[in-house]
């Protein structure tokens, strides 16, 4: 999930014009800006029918969101069908209506793929398995929604078969290096298969593959849609690779610049992120005949995704390419949890009409939030219209439960959820105040003019500055 991205930062440099709807995003208030981008000519709709939804509207959940990421490490459950039909089964029990589990990570996948080698301990324990649809056939009997969430995204370990087999799809420093030492690895003393890579988002490669292994789970399991994170990115000091060189010189004439915090340069390549972005909606929509899939996004706090992922998830949700947000907020204290909260992007993106979620740490390794805590954070999010996303299952009441002991922990989710989400119940218990009578929470505000459902195309790149001697 949300991790330490590379060193970043705003440009001083003044940089380009900008396009016309980023002037009017900068210049107008909210409503405004929503008002004059939902009456842009519809002739510049693609032709892919996005703007006219075929398959229906988008599944949504009874009520807001309250869901769990689901993943197979640090956990057990991948490898056993009874512990995913229990593990289902309690969290339909326990308020939770969607889950989200990770079916993309360490650059292999959970069933046999045609675009990625099977998880080493799945092909071991039993290769036909399959958990991705065990839990989806599972959750939707009880009446809960499935998003597979791709965690690795554009992201592979530094020994991945694939970037063995293709060198040229790896994006690089200006010297030539492309590794990173992530969670917790050593670029001087780690293996390479401990060590992190990314691909290029605009190589023509890369891109059918990544959208392939998306196709693919959606072909088989009959989910409700798919979730990228922060992985989903071009970290910041990456695109000097040949492929990036010679896109960036056709394009504009010119070798990219030496900075790469140079304001021009990072807008190409957030670009580019885009692009790919709308390339993968339109495919979905072209997949999915009978119903219309949820395109769900976990970035980082905003700030740091523009500037250091160089991911552009405000304008994704003004441009209906996304249409579910769940921002990750990780914060000890309450007081940063309650100041992640004021992010202009996310209130923003919420003000659209696009459903926001709040990531909420519950336990991992050594590092589980109390029952108190979890109950403040669930319901400042829900005061603020806000459902809410827990990281991770085995967090919740599993083996990372803690001191509190997992009976104690899913029973108090079980009153939490109903408390906060308006859900009657009897007056509850546990650290959170329980003088109150259960109340019921203003509805999430419905969408606004349309936006975040209609599909606007992303602004072709910027005009390239004049160059001065």
């Amino acid at each position: 999930m949300h991790r330490p991205g590379p060193a970043g930062g705003q440009s001083t440099d003044s940089g380009p014009p900008l396009p016309r709807r980023a002037r009017l995003k900068r210049l107008l208030p909210a409503s405004l800006t929503l008002l004059l981008t939902s009456l842009l000519p519809m002739a510049a709709l693609p032709a892919a029918g996005l703007a006219n939804d075929s398959v229906g509207s988008l599944p949504q959940p009874r009520g807001r969101r309250i869901g769990v990421w689901m993943t197979n490490s640090p956990s057990p459950l991948y490898y056993d069908p009874k512990r995913i039909e229990a593990a289902v089964a309690e969290l339909a029990a326990t308020g939770f209506n969607t889950i989200y589990p990770n079916v993309w990570s360490r650059g292999t996948t959970f069933h046999r793929s045609r675009f990625a080698p099977l998880e080493p301990t799945l092909a071991a324990v039993n290769p036909n398995l399959d958990p991705i649809c065990r839990i989806t056939k599972a959750a939707q009997r009880h009446g809960m929604q499935v998003v597979p969430w791709f965690e690795y995204g554009l992201m592979e370990p530094g020994d991945a078969e694939v970037v063995r087999l293709n060198p040229d799809w790896v994006l690089r420093r200006a010297d030539g290096s492309a590794l990173y030492a992530l969670h917790g690895a050593d670029l001087r003393t780690s293996p390479l298969k401990d060590l992190r890579v990314w691909l290029n988002p605009a190589h023509p490669g890369v891109r059918e593959r990544f959208i392939g292994l998306i196709v693919e789970i959606v072909q088989r399991c009959g989910v409700d849609g798919i979730q990228l994170d922060d992985h989903f990115a071009w970290p910041v000091d990456l695109g000097y690779d040949d492929y990036s060189r010679m896109l960036y010189r056709q394009s504009t004439g010119r070798e990219p610049p030496a900075n790469p915090n140079d304001r021009y340069w990072m807008r190409w390549r957030r670009y580019q992120l885009t692009s790919l972005m709308r390339e993968l909606r339109v495919r979905l929509q072209q997949t999915s005949t009978s119903k219309r899939l949820v395109i769900s996004l976990s970035p980082g706090p905003f700030r740091s995704a523009f500037n250091e992922w160089l991911q552009d998830w405000e304008l994704w949700a003004l441009s209906g390419l996304i249409d579910d947000l769940v921002v990750q907020n990780y914060a000890y204290s309450m007081e940063g949890f309650s100041n992640d909260l004021n992010q202009s992007a996310l209130i923003k993106a919420h003000s659209w009409g696009v459903p926001v979620e709040i990531g909420i740490l519950a336990g991992l390794g050594s590092r589980t939030t109390d029952m108190g805590t979890i109950a403040q954070k669930v319901q400042l999010a829900a005061s603020r219209g806000h459902g809410v996303i827990y990281f991770f299952w085995e967090g919740l009441w599993g083996q990372y439960s803690g001191p509190e002991g997992g009976a104690y922990r899913q029973s108090q989710f079980n009153t939490l959820h109903r408390y906060a989400f308006g859900i009657p119940t009897s007056r509850p218990g546990g650290n959170w105040p329980s003088a109150q009578t259960p109340r019921r929470l203003p509805p999430t505000p419905p969408p606004a003019l349309g936006i975040g459902r209609a599909m606007i195309p992303p602004p072709p790149p910027p005009p390239l500055p004049e160059q001065t001697d």
